[in-house]
């Protein structure tokens, strides 16, 4: 008989195997240590299965049947493999469970070393591997931590069979042998059946010697007595086996006393000491030392494979738990002499071997994150981070910081400690949207029936900010869609604006979609009651049924809906702000409108919200990886203008991704600073303060953009490289710049989540507009200089650094940028209407400062901007050169119920905007066009800005 069946027949020893993968289990050789060497158990670990599956590709056809039935999310994927293997092994082990009567036979798979901290965590975990692996010889590992504890004894008293791993100190063995005693006892007082639960107490040895050997080594370091010194090294190697020996003695005196007798009468088995971690570490000690030393009656010794072929070839057995008891006793007085405490020692090897099966466990995701990846092919839209030497090791470190802190998981676990530990969790409604809105794709699909059999020609989306930007990407990636309306946006109270819109439509034919979060937002409230009203002079009372609302539940906006009588009414997630809801029914519901197919929408986005998942580790993350580059970049070599290239037919992604990324980082000071438009060019024309991402689409990419990108990373820019194979997956960038704008609101230590400046300039506009109405026009202004068609205006101390203005629109303009420096960026901030002709003049403005000054420049349009951009250009980085341009309207347009019509709203809009950024101390003129000719103004001041970097 071979030594390793001898622990058995001849010893009461059980051995179990420390180690499991498929091909093992499939090829029989599991089968064949069963049956010749008498193997009575298997234990799994993280570690195990990162070997099995991340460093071999004999998981790689179920990983692709998985996939082909439906992508998945990582975790699940994982789960999948291991449960497989796990009832495979148990199957294999089925016959020695049952020749023992439930005693022996099992196989243990770990609860998430990710939980090891949270005990309600651990029990629903444990709880629910038990119903999936579904087999009566599992034992569910639960590791000895305090917060293990108490859910060991639950789980007992449940009836689930535990394996209590990671023990390495006596008292903490005698605590868990209490713990499943107690909850035996309240399984037995409950009814339930003690003898069909099994338990191991799985006691570590080889990491105690390694441990304390390094201690001793530094013991000895400090001695200067020979005779102390080798007493010191007398000790080495023979701690782990004294420790162990003392834990067997306690469990003799634990399973003897009367309190045990009890249960044992009933059928109970006593919770085996298993002897884990007996590989040998120290090649000067035996490879056997850890199997020959602790063998004993109803014990358990899990091997690794090596040391079980080791101890076949040339292991000795003979009782030896019981030898020389007074000897360890004497070990462990000595070690405590020296000074090293073994609880203190126990508790740090608690703590690293957590973080042990932490790190394998991010290792095993990570390479199950890279297949799903590598099947998912194209489907998946790419990533690539072109950085320096020295942005992409401060990346790195930042990644590292994420993975090692587990914040990618607590950022889905909603803990706001992620950020500033302010309200963070309250607004994190977008992780999960995705899956909420497909469980409610039915109501989308009648929205789009209904929409087409009313037989709607267009449609207008009436909102600011989140609720206008994410629909104009919509409408003009997916474009018009026969049978269904042509898609609009309203975010101007720019009266030529409204006019423009109201004649491009045929009122009668025509859905208004009016989308506000909060329903007090002055911008959609006034486009709701103008367009009311004239729906209602076009078709009577049946106004309403033209008209659908998106709010969150309770708003002032939904009441006036049910006034109204507006046809739908669709709720919005408090918990979600308005630039991070385009997954949400702000989104969907235009989607819907125009014939978007909403699930398959959705499915597009759920497959990057799977690969930014909790169980996907920040190496393997895409959002985490986009979101820990901007943010290093940023905050170690100032490289904060993020600046945003796309291919044509997505181009539109640039203005959403810009409100997300100013809006949530803009604050105290700190902040991205999003540059969007700005064609790319030569490398010369840039500072070194930009970050560049390109969003390319094939078979749509531009040659020059791509010549361009090719020469900034040549040239040492930052460059995030994101390729998506079609249009249609563009729902995927959604979610991950979501991510990647809460990631780098992280690294800059901010809350992603407020925008305190944006409501700043709301409050200052809403008081101007309130008085205005008071007294029938905004307060009267002093200009620093005016003529026939310019005037200039400036705060105090704005005015004061500008002695300049007074000369002239041409000298005000040379003055306010020469103000430019290195670093800086200039903003200008057009508070006129948006439409070809002024974006045209505007941007050969933009790109002359842009091409003589080298800093990275912004061209905006007010209203719409204050609810994007505007929340950084006050709260973010004090970096911005400011040149706002406001005008007479040629006409106003009356707004119904108020006596002030549209122009008064965007002069007090705009004038509310200046205030804000002086009080901010921002450097800010503001340029007027009077009398109404707007492009003739225009050609003046970009004439003006020419000349003056020219």
């Amino acid at each position: 008989m071979n030594a390793l069946k001898a622990l058995h027949t001849e010893q009461d020893q059980a051995v179990w195997l420390d180690f499991v993968a498929r091909g093992f289990i499939q090829e029989g050789r599991l089968k064949a240590l069963v049956e010749e060497d008498g193997l009575r158990g298997v234990t799994s670990n993280p570690a195990i299965f990162e070997k099995a599956i991340g460093a071999s590709n004999e998981y790689d056809p179920a990983l692709k049947a998985a996939q082909d039935a439906g992508d998945s999310r990582v975790i699940d994927l994982y789960e999948g493999l291991a449960i497989a293997d796990i009832q495979a092994a148990a199957d294999v082990l089925r016959p020695v469970y049952e020749a023992s009567d439930g005693a022996d036979g099992y196989v243990s798979l770990e609860v998430s070393p990710y939980l090891a901290l949270d005990t309600e965590a651990t029990l629903a975990e444990a709880r629910r591997l038990h119903r999936a692996v579904g087999r009566d010889n599992l034992m569910v590992k639960v590791p000895a931590t305090p917060e293990g504890l108490p859910a060991i004894r639950r789980l007992t008293a449940e009836g689930i069979s535990i394996n209590i791993t990671l023990l390495f100190s006596q008292s903490v063995y005698e605590a868990v042998a209490r713990a499943f005693i107690e909850g035996l006892t309240e399984l037995d007082r409950n009814g339930g059946d003690v003898s069909r639960v099994a338990s191991v107490a799985s006691f570590f040895i080889s990491r105690i010697d390694s441990a304390v050997d390094k201690a001793l080594d530094e013991a000895i370091a400090r001695a200067n007595d020979p005779d102390e010194k080798a007493a010191l090294e007398a000790l080495k190697g023979k701690v782990a086996i004294a420790n162990a020996k003392l834990a067997y003695q306690s469990y003799k005196q634990i399973f003897a006393a009367p309190e045990w007798q009890a249960l044992a009468g009933k059928g109970a088995k006593a919770q085996r000491l298993l002897w884990a971690s007996t590989g040998t570490k120290n090649k000067a000690y035996s490879d056997v030392l850890y199997v020959e030393e602790l063998i004993g009656p109803n014990t358990v010794n899990t091997m690794p494979p090596a040391t079980m072929d080791a101890f076949r070839d040339h292991g000795k057995v003979r009782a030896t738990i019981e030898e020389d008891v007074a000897s360890a006793r004497a070990v462990m007085e000595r070690l405590a002499r020296a000074g090293i405490d073994i609880e203190a020692v126990a508790r740090q090897l608690v703590q690293e071997g957590v973080q042990l099966f932490i790190d394998a466990a991010d290792k095993l995701l990570g390479a199950v994150a890279d297949k799903r990846a590598a099947l998912l092919g194209a489907r998946l839209d790419g990533q690539t981070l072109c950085l320096a030497d020295g942005l992409r090791t401060e990346a790195a470190k930042a990644v590292e910081e994420w993975r090692a802190g587990g914040a990618i998981r607590r950022l889905w676990a909603h803990d706001r400690t992620v950020w500033s530990g302010a309200d963070e969790d309250r607004w994190l409604g977008w992780l999960r949207i995705v899956e909420d809105e497909l469980a409610k794709a039915g109501a989308y699909a009648d929205l789009g029936a209904w929409v087409k059999g009313r037989g709607f020609t267009d449609a207008v989306v009436l909102g600011m900010g989140g609720s206008s930007l994410g629909p104009e990407v919509l409408a003009e990636t997916y474009g018009h869609r026969e049978g269904f309306p042509r898609l609009r946006i309203l975010d101007s109270t720019n009266p030529d604006e409204v006019r423009a819109v109201e004649a491009a439509v045929d009122l009668a034919s025509t859905l208004f979609i009016v989308a506000s979060k909060s329903g007090s937002t002055l911008e959609p409230n006034v486009f709701r009651d103008y367009f009311l009203a004239r729906m209602k002079e076009v078709v009577g009372d049946r106004a309403g049924s033209h008209f659908v609302a998106i709010t969150d539940p309770g708003s002032a906006m939904e009441q006036a809906a049910r006034a109204d009588k507006f046809e739908k009414i669709f709720h919005g997630v408090p918990q979600i702000g308005g630039r991070y809801s385009v997954l949400s029914a702000f989104g969907l519901v235009p989607a819907a409108v125009i014939g978007i197919d909403v699930p398959e929408f959705l499915a597009a986005a759920r497959v990057m919200v799977r690969s930014c998942g909790p169980a996907v580790p920040p190496a393997h993350n895409p959002g985490v990886l986009l979101g820990t580059a901007l943010g290093a970049a940023a905050v170690t070599e100032g490289r904060d203008k993020v600046t945003i290239i796309a291919s044509r037919p997505i181009a539109t992604f640039g203005a959403w991704a810009e409100q997300l990324i100013a809006e949530s980082t803009g604050k105290q000071g700190k902040g991205l600073i999003p540059i969007d438009g700005e064609p790319v060019d030569v490398p010369a024309v840039y500072g070194h303060d930009r970050f560049f991402v390109y969003l390319r689409l094939d078979g749509f990419a531009d040659a020059q953009q791509d010549e361009a990108v090719r020469n900034l990373e040549r040239e040492g820019h930052p460059v995030a490289r994101i390729t998506l194979e079609k249009a249609e997956q563009l729902p995927q960038e959604f979610f991950r710049f979501e991510m990647a704008t809460a990631v780098a609101g992280a690294v800059l230590g901010i809350n992603p989540f407020d925008q305190p400046d944006v409501e700043a300039s709301k409050v200052e506009t809403k008081k101007l507009f309130a008085a205005a109405e008071q007294s029938g026009a905004l307060p009267p202004e002093t200009p620093l200089f005016e003529d026939e068609t310019i005037a200039l205006y400036a705060d105090p101390r704005n005015a004061g650094a500008l002695p300049e203005a007074a000369e002239g629109l041409e000298a005000g303009i040379r003055a306010q940028l020469a103000r430019l420096k290195d670093g800086d960026y200039l903003a200008l901030l057009a508070y006129l209407p948006r439409n070809a002709a002024n974006q045209a003049v505007l941007q050969r403005a933009r790109l002359a400062v842009r091409d003589a000054r080298r800093v990275a420049t912004c061209l905006e349009f007010g209203p719409r901007f204050l609810h994007s951009t505007g929340q950084a250009y006050k709260g973010g980085p004090d970096s911005g050169v400011f040149v706002q341009i406001t005008a007479d309207p040629a006409e106003d347009l009356a707004i119904p119920g108020r006596k002030l019509g549209f122009g008064t709203v965007v002069a007090a809009q705009a004038r509310g905007d200046f205030a804000v950024l002086a009080e901010r101390g921002r450097r800010a003129l503001r340029v007027h066009i009077r009398g109404g000719d707007v492009p003739a103004g225009l050609r003046r001041i970009v004439a003006a800005i020419e000349g003056a970097v020219g």
